[in-house]
């Protein structure tokens, strides 16, 4: 009946505006999912399938996108990305942390100790060049150099702190290790036999409050025998260089002579504690020191860095696979939201699930389409995720000043931490690895709900529409 008067208006259809009653739903389903039938030529077997994939992607895609009656499910998914986007960001950050710390460790470790050291019974090594130059036969070794290792009292003062004492060649020092290169005040170089010069790290230099140029005095545990007794040997050495190489126990707990003067201090004679080697792959360290073991005899033994600073490596590599189980579980906890979404979506879709039920769509046509719609929350959360996490992780340097500055804090204290910044190395292996572990658990979620939705009985649902 048409009202005289009244201006014509056009209708929204069903591809326009989403109707707000159960029975104009279902007409809207129906209409759409006929156009889409009749619209896709289903001559062969090929255009069938590739139709049906095309529609199930399509209903998939449009679930996901439409305007909700119920806003609490738009919520718990709006949840569910943003728990996804956190776990993988958090993912991403904390294991490059940890590969920068291990990279860090690895480097300031091996820049003052060594790749392989061979050594003699009891701390001595007698005939130390042949046995450098045996060693620096194999193709792998790049340096060699001899050292005294031993302990010592260092006194300035009224301040007396302990350290270890190393002698070595400076000339040689610098084809195995990296202090000098690490120098703040003076030359490695100035040591020099019989000038009892002496290099400090540099919180040594500051806790017994000395500086270049100024004279202390080493106390070694080799007594002498005197009428009085046994007494410690005593000898004056000068300050003439303070290096850094940023890690608390050496810069702390290493001071470096000459090392004949270490010879004569410790009574050592013509032998040394051993021979520091430096490789081309610091890697292949355990191979070849099992190499180089074969060309002497029993009295003489290498070890490896791998070996001396396992505790280090190992302490990291199980941290590293500990925080990733732990940070995954937010991944996981955001993977049951999305199972609650798809819950309640199904539920909330009886009808239009009956609709398409009834037009020909098969149960696994169903499944597929809440997969998709489950699906892509995990993939937007995870593309979230990997941006958030990448960026930080690239930056990370700049942000953590920052947020010390304003927090007038500071995270990683010298006096506690090996090392005191905060490195960063991103592994793209580590992100394809969590990334297709988010995808994984993303998928896993979605096969409970959207195999209820595929086992819905069209006659039970339609009953009371």
């Amino acid at each position: 009946m048409e009202t005289s008067g009244a201006p014509w208006r056009r209708v929204p259809s069903a591809a326009t505006r989403w109707p707000r009653t159960r029975r104009a739903r279902v007409a809207a389903v129906s209409e759409s999912m006929r156009m889409i039938v009749v619209s896709s030529p289903l001559h062969s077997g090929n255009d069938r399938l590739e139709t049906l994939l095309r529609y199930e992607l399509l209903v998939g895609l449009r679930y996901t996108r439409a305007k909700r009656r119920n806003h609490f499910i738009s919520f718990i998914s709006l949840i569910s990305m943003a728990g996804i986007a956190l776990g993988v960001a958090a993912l991403i950050v904390v294991l490059s942390v940890m590969n920068g710390f291990q990279k860090e460790l690895r480097t300031r470790i091996l820049g003052v100790a060594s790749h392989v050291q061979i050594s003699g019974a009891d701390n001595r090594l007698a005939d130390w060049p042949t046995v450098a130059r045996i060693a620096s036969e194999h193709p792998r070794v790049v340096g060699a150099a001899p050292f005294v290792n031993a302990q010592g009292l260092l006194s300035f003062g009224q301040n007396v702190r302990g350290s270890i004492v190393r002698g070595i060649i400076p000339e040689l020092e610098d084809k195995v290790a990296e202090i000098g290169a690490h120098m703040r005040t003076g030359r490695l170089d100035a040591l020099r036999a019989g000038e009892f010069g002496i290099v400090l790290g540099a919180e040594l230099a500051r806790s017994l409050g000395v500086l270049t140029g100024d004279k202390l005095v080493l106390i070694a545990p080799q007594g002498q025998v005197t009428p009085a007794g046994v007494v410690p040997r005593l000898k004056q050495f000068t300050v003439v260089g303070i290096f850094e190489v940023g890690m608390f126990e050496y810069d702390s707990g290493l001071a470096l002579i000459q090392l004949e003067d270490a010879q004569r201090l410790f009574q050592m004679g013509d032998t040394v504690s051993g021979v520091r080697l430096k490789l081309d792959d610091l890697y292949a360290a355990r191979t070849v020191a099992r190499e180089i073991m074969v060309k002497f005899d029993s009295s003489v033994y290498a070890t490896d860095w791998t070996r001396s600073h396992a505790n280090f490596f190992r302490a990291v590599e199980i941290e590293k696979r500990v925080m990733f189980i732990i940070l995954l579980l937010i991944v996981a906890v955001a993977a049951f939201n999305i199972v609650s979404t798809l819950v309640m979506a199904v539920t909330d879709k009886q009808a239009d699930i009956a609709i398409l039920r009834t037009l020909g769509a098969s149960p696994s046509s169903i499944l597929q389409v809440f997969m998709v719609q489950g699906a892509l929350i995990g993939i937007i959360g995870t593309a979230i995720g990997v941006v958030c996490g990448t960026v930080l992780a690239l930056n990370i340097d700049v942000v953590v000043p920052a947020l010390e500055r304003l927090l007038s804090v500071q995270f990683l204290s010298k006096d506690v931490y090996y090392i005191s910044d905060l490195p960063s190395d991103l592994q793209w292996a580590d992100v394809i690895v969590i990334c297709s572990v988010s995808l994984v658990i993303s998928f896993l979620a979605t096969l409970y709900p959207s195999w209820r939705a595929s086992r819905v009985n069209p006659a039970e649902a339609l009953r009371y529409e």
